[in-house]
């Protein structure tokens, strides 16, 4: 493996690790696994919500490895999906932790989209906005 690999897989990690940290830090939460879950959860379900240009435009401001797991399992045909109500978006993140009663999936949703926020183009953000439902806009 070439330095400059080594050194794009080194600096996608420490990237991720301060985003994930950052979320961590606005939950009150300590375990890092449980950030990245955050993270992925919100990402996919506000993907999903997305038309695929607009989830291809918000993935080219991730970081590589938020990236990966942004694509992972996504089906671009069929999307955005029909669901336009913000519980039922919150259902979807609170379905990536099993149910969890001590979750609460709006406070999750808002501080993956603050850290988001802070770390992604204000344009892009702004876009990102625009192309959701109006009632999936509040939780930004």
């Amino acid at each position: 493996m070439t330095q400059s690999t080594t050194s794009a897989f080194e600096s996608t990690i420490h990237t991720t690790n301060i985003w994930i940290n950052d979320l961590l830090s606005d939950l009150g939460w300590e375990d890092p696994g449980e950030g990245y879950r955050a993270l992925r959860a919100v990402l996919h379900v506000l993907r999903d919500h997305l038309q695929p240009n607009e989830a291809a435009d918000l993935a080219a401001q991730l970081p590589m490895l938020v990236r990966g797991f942004h694509y992972e399992g996504w089906k671009p045909e069929g999307r955005p999906i029909a669901e336009r109500k913000k519980e039922q978006f919150l259902a979807h993140v609170h379905k990536a932790f099993n149910y969890d009663p001590r979750i609460h999936p709006e406070a999750v949703t808002r501080a993956v989209f603050r850290m988001l926020a802070r770390h992604i183009t204000k344009g892009e953000i702004e876009d990102v906005i625009g192309n959701l439902p109006a009632d999936l806009r509040k939780l930004w």
